[in-house]
């Protein structure tokens, strides 16, 4: 028998580390397959500009202490389709969770048949998170990828049906493990037998699980607006609705003031004359009077609730200056999102 190749899919933290780990250390040859979504902390990063050297990242670091080779794949283009419209629902927020799980594992089942590669390795753990990694769930999540009997998930591997990997002797099922639930004592104690140095903190790199993100999302989504421009969007700025049912992002810090910039050409950014923030009015058609004073007043707000000449641009047009005048919190109040209803697959 040949030497055996599995792709693994890793999101650099502690689960996905010792599946792989447990894996090559069988001989097989493993390559980690990075999947982004665009609703990462770290895509948001990127997004910003804030990565300078992606060989930084938590992932890229804990890939290489175990002498992974990494590689990354991009279905955010995709993935907003998900998002709003997912066969298998949301999580508590705008998660969708079964969704995602299908997603990833066909872009695995994607490379692993472009590249030659025999079986893809997870870092599930049977009940660690109710909706998407108990029994029936990982079992309609391979089915639907297209992947059955050739997803290994080797920390729980022992509580579930022997893999093909598994019958075949390309892995050792001995050698694999039962782990079950939320801990992370086993996995701690594993990393430690491994002698790994960097043990990535448990933390929600998924945005779309936060009440806040899920808020933004399903409003976007009630109004009918969303493509992978308003997706993008999504965790940038603080989101108001004007009367009018129009949306306006004012920009937090400069990052984001150059992030918003880029999208005049679609929409139309509020720029002040002087240093301070801007907004962008996603509205196709030339906004209001009423909608283009309200968003320079916003901009005087955020712009250290200073007095602010404003100007309105569209592409590389200025179509004309306005005063801004700090809005009220009473207003401010009255724009900001509230939350929406959770939209039903």
């Amino acid at each position: 028998m040949g030497k055996k190749r599995a792709v693994a899919l890793f999101s650099g933290g502690l689960d996905s580390i010792l599946a792989a780990k447990l894996v090559m250390d069988q001989g097989v040859e493993v390559v980690g397959l990075h999947v982004r979504t665009g609703f990462h902390s770290e895509d948001v990063k990127e997004r910003l500009g804030l990565i300078k050297d992606k060989r930084e990242l938590p992932v890229y670091r804990a890939a290489e202490q175990i002498g992974l080779p990494l590689v990354e794949v991009d279905i955010s283009k995709s993935y907003c389709g998900i998002i709003a419209s997912p066969k298998y629902g949301y999580g508590r927020n705008a998660n969708p969770c079964i969704d995602c799980k299908i997603a990833f594992l066909r872009a695995a089942k994607e490379f692993m048949e472009k590249e030659g590669f025999d079986f893809v390795i997870t870092g599930e753990v049977v009940n660690q998170r109710p909706m998407s990694q108990n029994l029936p769930a990982l079992r309609l999540i391979e089915k639907e990828a297209g992947l059955e009997g050739l997803v290994l998930r080797p920390l729980s591997a022992k509580l579930l049906p022997p893999t093909i990997p598994e019958r075949e002797g390309w892995v050792d099922r001995e050698k694999l493990l039962d782990v079950s639930g939320r801990g992370r004592d086993r996995q701690l104690e594993l990393a430690e037998r491994f002698g790994l140095k960097f043990i990535p903190q448990p933390a929600g790199g998924c945005l779309l699980t936060m009440e806040e993100i899920g808020k933004k999302v399903f409003d976007q989504l009630e109004r009918g607006e969303w493509d992978c421009d308003y997706a993008a969007l999504v965790p940038v700025g603080r989101h108001f609705r004007l009367p009018t049912g129009t949306k306006v992002i004012v920009a937090r810090n400069k990052d984001e003031v150059r992030f918003l910039s880029r999208f005049k050409d679609r929409w139309y950014l509020l720029r002040p004359t002087t240093k301070g923030t801007v907004a962008l009015i996603l509205k196709e058609e030339e906004p209001t009077e009423e909608e283009l004073q309200t968003a320079a007043d916003l901009v005087a707000r955020y712009s250290k609730r200073e007095k602010k000449e404003v100007l309105v641009q569209k592409g590389d047009r200025t179509l004309r200056k306005l005063i801004g005048n700090p809005a009220s919190e009473e207003l401010i109040g009255q724009l900001r999102l509230k939350a929406g209803s959770k939209r039903s697959a």
